[in-house]
């Protein structure tokens, strides 16, 4: 629903349904959501295609009555046209009207705070969490570092691209970009929050920048650290790095050079392989065609990249902020009494939907 805020901020009233649980096979996961605005117009999604004309005659009727509903979408062949998932699983859907606890929920998300609200609906309570989103941090302002910019605010992050060379580093060349720093790499990053959620992407081609960049990339717990450059510069930049003191266990997490073999060579082309590996790591995808693989499409949590240490690192997370009386905090120790509903399908970092033991 956080993607969606923007908007429904925008809008006098809305009605919004969101994916609270997955069995099996699902097009859109855990947290997925869809909004009705007040002329009938939509946003967002919680399948393939395949309910969401169902779920707009259920947000117009919520709309109208200010009732929340919950439905269950099911597979289903009786017809070409009958209600249900293609692909074989099943997901509970629920719909509920703006209000103004909401609002300020939506709001406290895009001022960048971690929030949590409370809604029921038949005599169950569900608790939907948003923490920031993730920073990826693109060293380098070159045309690459715009395309990069660009499709990393796409994936959700919060996209900072830091350049010493203030003639290049200017947010009129990254528009994309959320903010645009003049200064040393290794400087910037150095006095910068990180956590393990952080992206680091290195674009310079230019060891007086890459190395003490990367030396500093390196000694931190983040998710992805991966620079640019042919096999030969990434063999002379571990050379330089191990000269640096950079040890050979750190070395490892560097991925270098950066991207997937999709063999592109324009700046946008490489911004895709780029974060088509920022995705597999994320997610633990193994980066091959679907078509020759034999497992599942969608992952359960568990297999996932690095969600699994983010949801054992809920419970030292800050108390989330509260909303109106209707906020529970980051699921994890400060509300234990409600347990994640994971469902069998993905689900995206910055979407937690949990199911309570009743109405407390």
């Amino acid at each position: 629903m956080r993607d969606l805020a923007p908007t429904l901020l925008s809008w006098d009233r809305f009605a919004v349904a969101s994916v609270v649980a997955v069995r099996g096979s699902a097009p859109r996961p855990v947290g997925a959501a869809m909004a009705v605005g007040p002329a009938g117009e939509v946003i967002g999604s919680v399948s393939g295609g395949c309910v969401e004309a169902e779920v707009h005659d259920l947000a117009c009727q919520v709309l109208e009555t200010s009732e929340p509903a919950f439905a269950t979408f099911g597979y289903s062949d009786d017809t070409a046209f009958a209600v249900g998932l293609t692909c074989g699983g099943s997901l509970d859907v629920l719909v509920q009207r703006d209000n103004p606890s909401l609002r300020a929920a939506l709001q406290a998300s895009v001022d960048g705070h971690p929030v949590s609200v409370r809604f029921e609906a038949e005599g169950r309570t569900f608790t939907e969490s948003w923490m920031p989103p993730p920073r990826l941090l693109v060293f380098g302002a070159i045309d690459h570092a715009a395309a990069v910019a660009e499709i990393g605010r796409f994936l959700g992050y919060y996209v900072t691209v830091c350049d010493a060379r203030p003639v290049f580093a200017t947010p009129a060349r990254f528009p994309a970009a959320h903010s645009v720093v003049v200064d040393w790499p290794h400087r910037y990053l150095a006095s910068t929050h990180t956590d393990d959620s952080t992206a680091v992407v290195v674009l310079t081609h230019d060891p007086k920048f890459d190395i003490p960049v990367l030396a500093e990339a390196l000694s931190r717990p983040l998710a992805f650290v991966g620079a640019l450059g042919s096999r030969r510069t990434h063999a002379e930049r571990l050379e330089k790095l191990r000269e640096a003191g950079v040890g050979e266990a750190s070395l490892t997490r560097l991925r270098s050079p950066v991207g997937l073999d999709l063999g592109g060579r324009s700046p946008a082309e490489t911004a895709v392989s780029i974060a088509a590996e920022l995705v597999a790591v994320r997610h633990g995808g193994t980066g091959l065609p679907l078509t020759t693989l034999s497992t599942p499409i969608h992952r359960t949590l568990e297999s996932h990249g690095t969600d699994l240490p983010q949801r054992r690192r809920h419970a030292g997370r800050p108390t989330a902020l509260a909303t109106a009386g209707h906020a529970d905090g980051v699921p994890g120790a400060q509300c234990g009494q409600i347990p994640l509903l994971l469902g069998a399908g993905e689900v995206p970092r910055d979407a937690r939907v949990g199911l309570g033991l009743g109405g407390g």
